[in-house]
């Protein structure tokens, strides 16, 4: 007779009740896809370092809302791009501006889909950088109203939700006087609460445009080494007002995603950021892995540390796998 007393591969045994006593489900309901919206009309082009992502024009976004509504993606998150930078990034809070105009054309076409509107100087200012500037030193409180302002243009367009990813202290609370002031006060904010200064951002720099004209933004985004900060800065997003916090990137800090679930009963978002895409797309090319399989390894790990929501380039391919 055997002396084994555990015997962990019963429940191995087979699709079926592996599927009946999974501990992590994930849906398609659990993703935001990210969107580059650039100024122009007639606009579609390939991001060289992610590739599968493009930039869009606003009359461009057609086909790319039908595949994700069809994939039963309910959110997405806008990055606009605009033609005209400047010192103080102007076209942020421009009306008719490129953001705006593609929250509404998304309305107009799909009046369901949650539309995010990221909320952020670095994509609008000639020097890259995520507030104001004064020499080379970063700005922080005379920052602020301009995110505020922008936050407004974006949800008077139509956005359903505002992101602020600039890591400007006091960023939330602002935002949230703001809203409130213009009558928007059911206006979710979904605070990008622990972002750590990442060298996996790089991608996206190029697919923004917004890298930095000097020096770098460690004055601003949070320290790789550090965690208890981490905890400190999901704290403050959720006392500022926050109603989601994130935690960006998301794969090298899953401990931090962890430790957040642990603590806090807020949703929480983490953020599937550029350079985690590019790595596993170029691997797969390459065909040093399973690309569904590591990809949707990599969802799990997202969900099984205590993510809610999960922002991610793969989003479309994910809602493909799961149907």
């Amino acid at each position: 007779m055997s002396t084994i007393n555990n015997r962990f591969r019963r429940l191995r045994s087979g699709a079926v009740i592996r599927d009946l006593t999974a501990e992590t489900t994930l849906s398609v309901k659990d993703l935001i896809y990210p969107i580059f919206v650039i100024e122009g009309t007639g606009i579609t082009e390939e991001i060289e370092s992610m590739p599968g992502i493009f930039r869009y024009s606003a009359d461009r976004l057609d086909p790319l809302i039908t595949r994700v509504t069809e994939a039963g993606i309910s959110s997405v998150l806008l990055f606009g791009i605009p033609e005209k930078k400047d010192a103080v990034g102007s076209e942020s809070c421009n009306p008719d501006g490129v953001l705006a105009q593609a929250i509404r054309r998304i309305k107009e076409l799909s009046p369901e889909l949650l539309v995010i509107a990221d909320i952020c100087l670095c994509e609008y200012t000639d020097h890259g950088h995520c507030g104001l500037v004064d020499g080379e030193h970063i700005l922080n409180d005379e920052t602020l109203p301009l995110l505020g302002k922008m936050a407004v243009t974006a949800v008077r367009a139509g956005a359903d939700m505002v992101a602020p990813s600039d890591m400007m202290d006091g960023d939330v609370t602002v935002i949230r006087h703001a809203l409130d002031e213009e009558g928007y006060e059911q206006t979710p904010i979904m605070g990008y609460s622990a972002k750590f200064a990442s060298g996996y951002y790089s991608p996206f720099r190029d697919a923004a445009e917004s890298a930095p004209g000097f020096g770098d933004r460690r004055s601003y985004q949070m320290d790789i080494r550090n965690g208890r900060e981490a905890i400190r800065e999901l704290n403050n997003d959720i006392e500022m007002g926050a109603d989601i916090i994130m935690v960006k990137p998301a794969l090298a800090y899953l401990d931090i995603v962890k430790e957040a679930r642990n603590r806090f009963l807020h949703p929480i978002a983490v953020y599937n950021v550029s350079g985690e895409y590019a790595m596993v797309k170029a691997a797969a090319r390459a065909g040093y892995i399973d690309e569904e399989r590591i990809i949707m390894e990599n969802m799990i790990a997202m969900k099984r540390a205590g993510a809610d929501i999960i922002i991610t380039y793969h989003a479309l391919e994910v809602a493909e796998y799961l149907s």
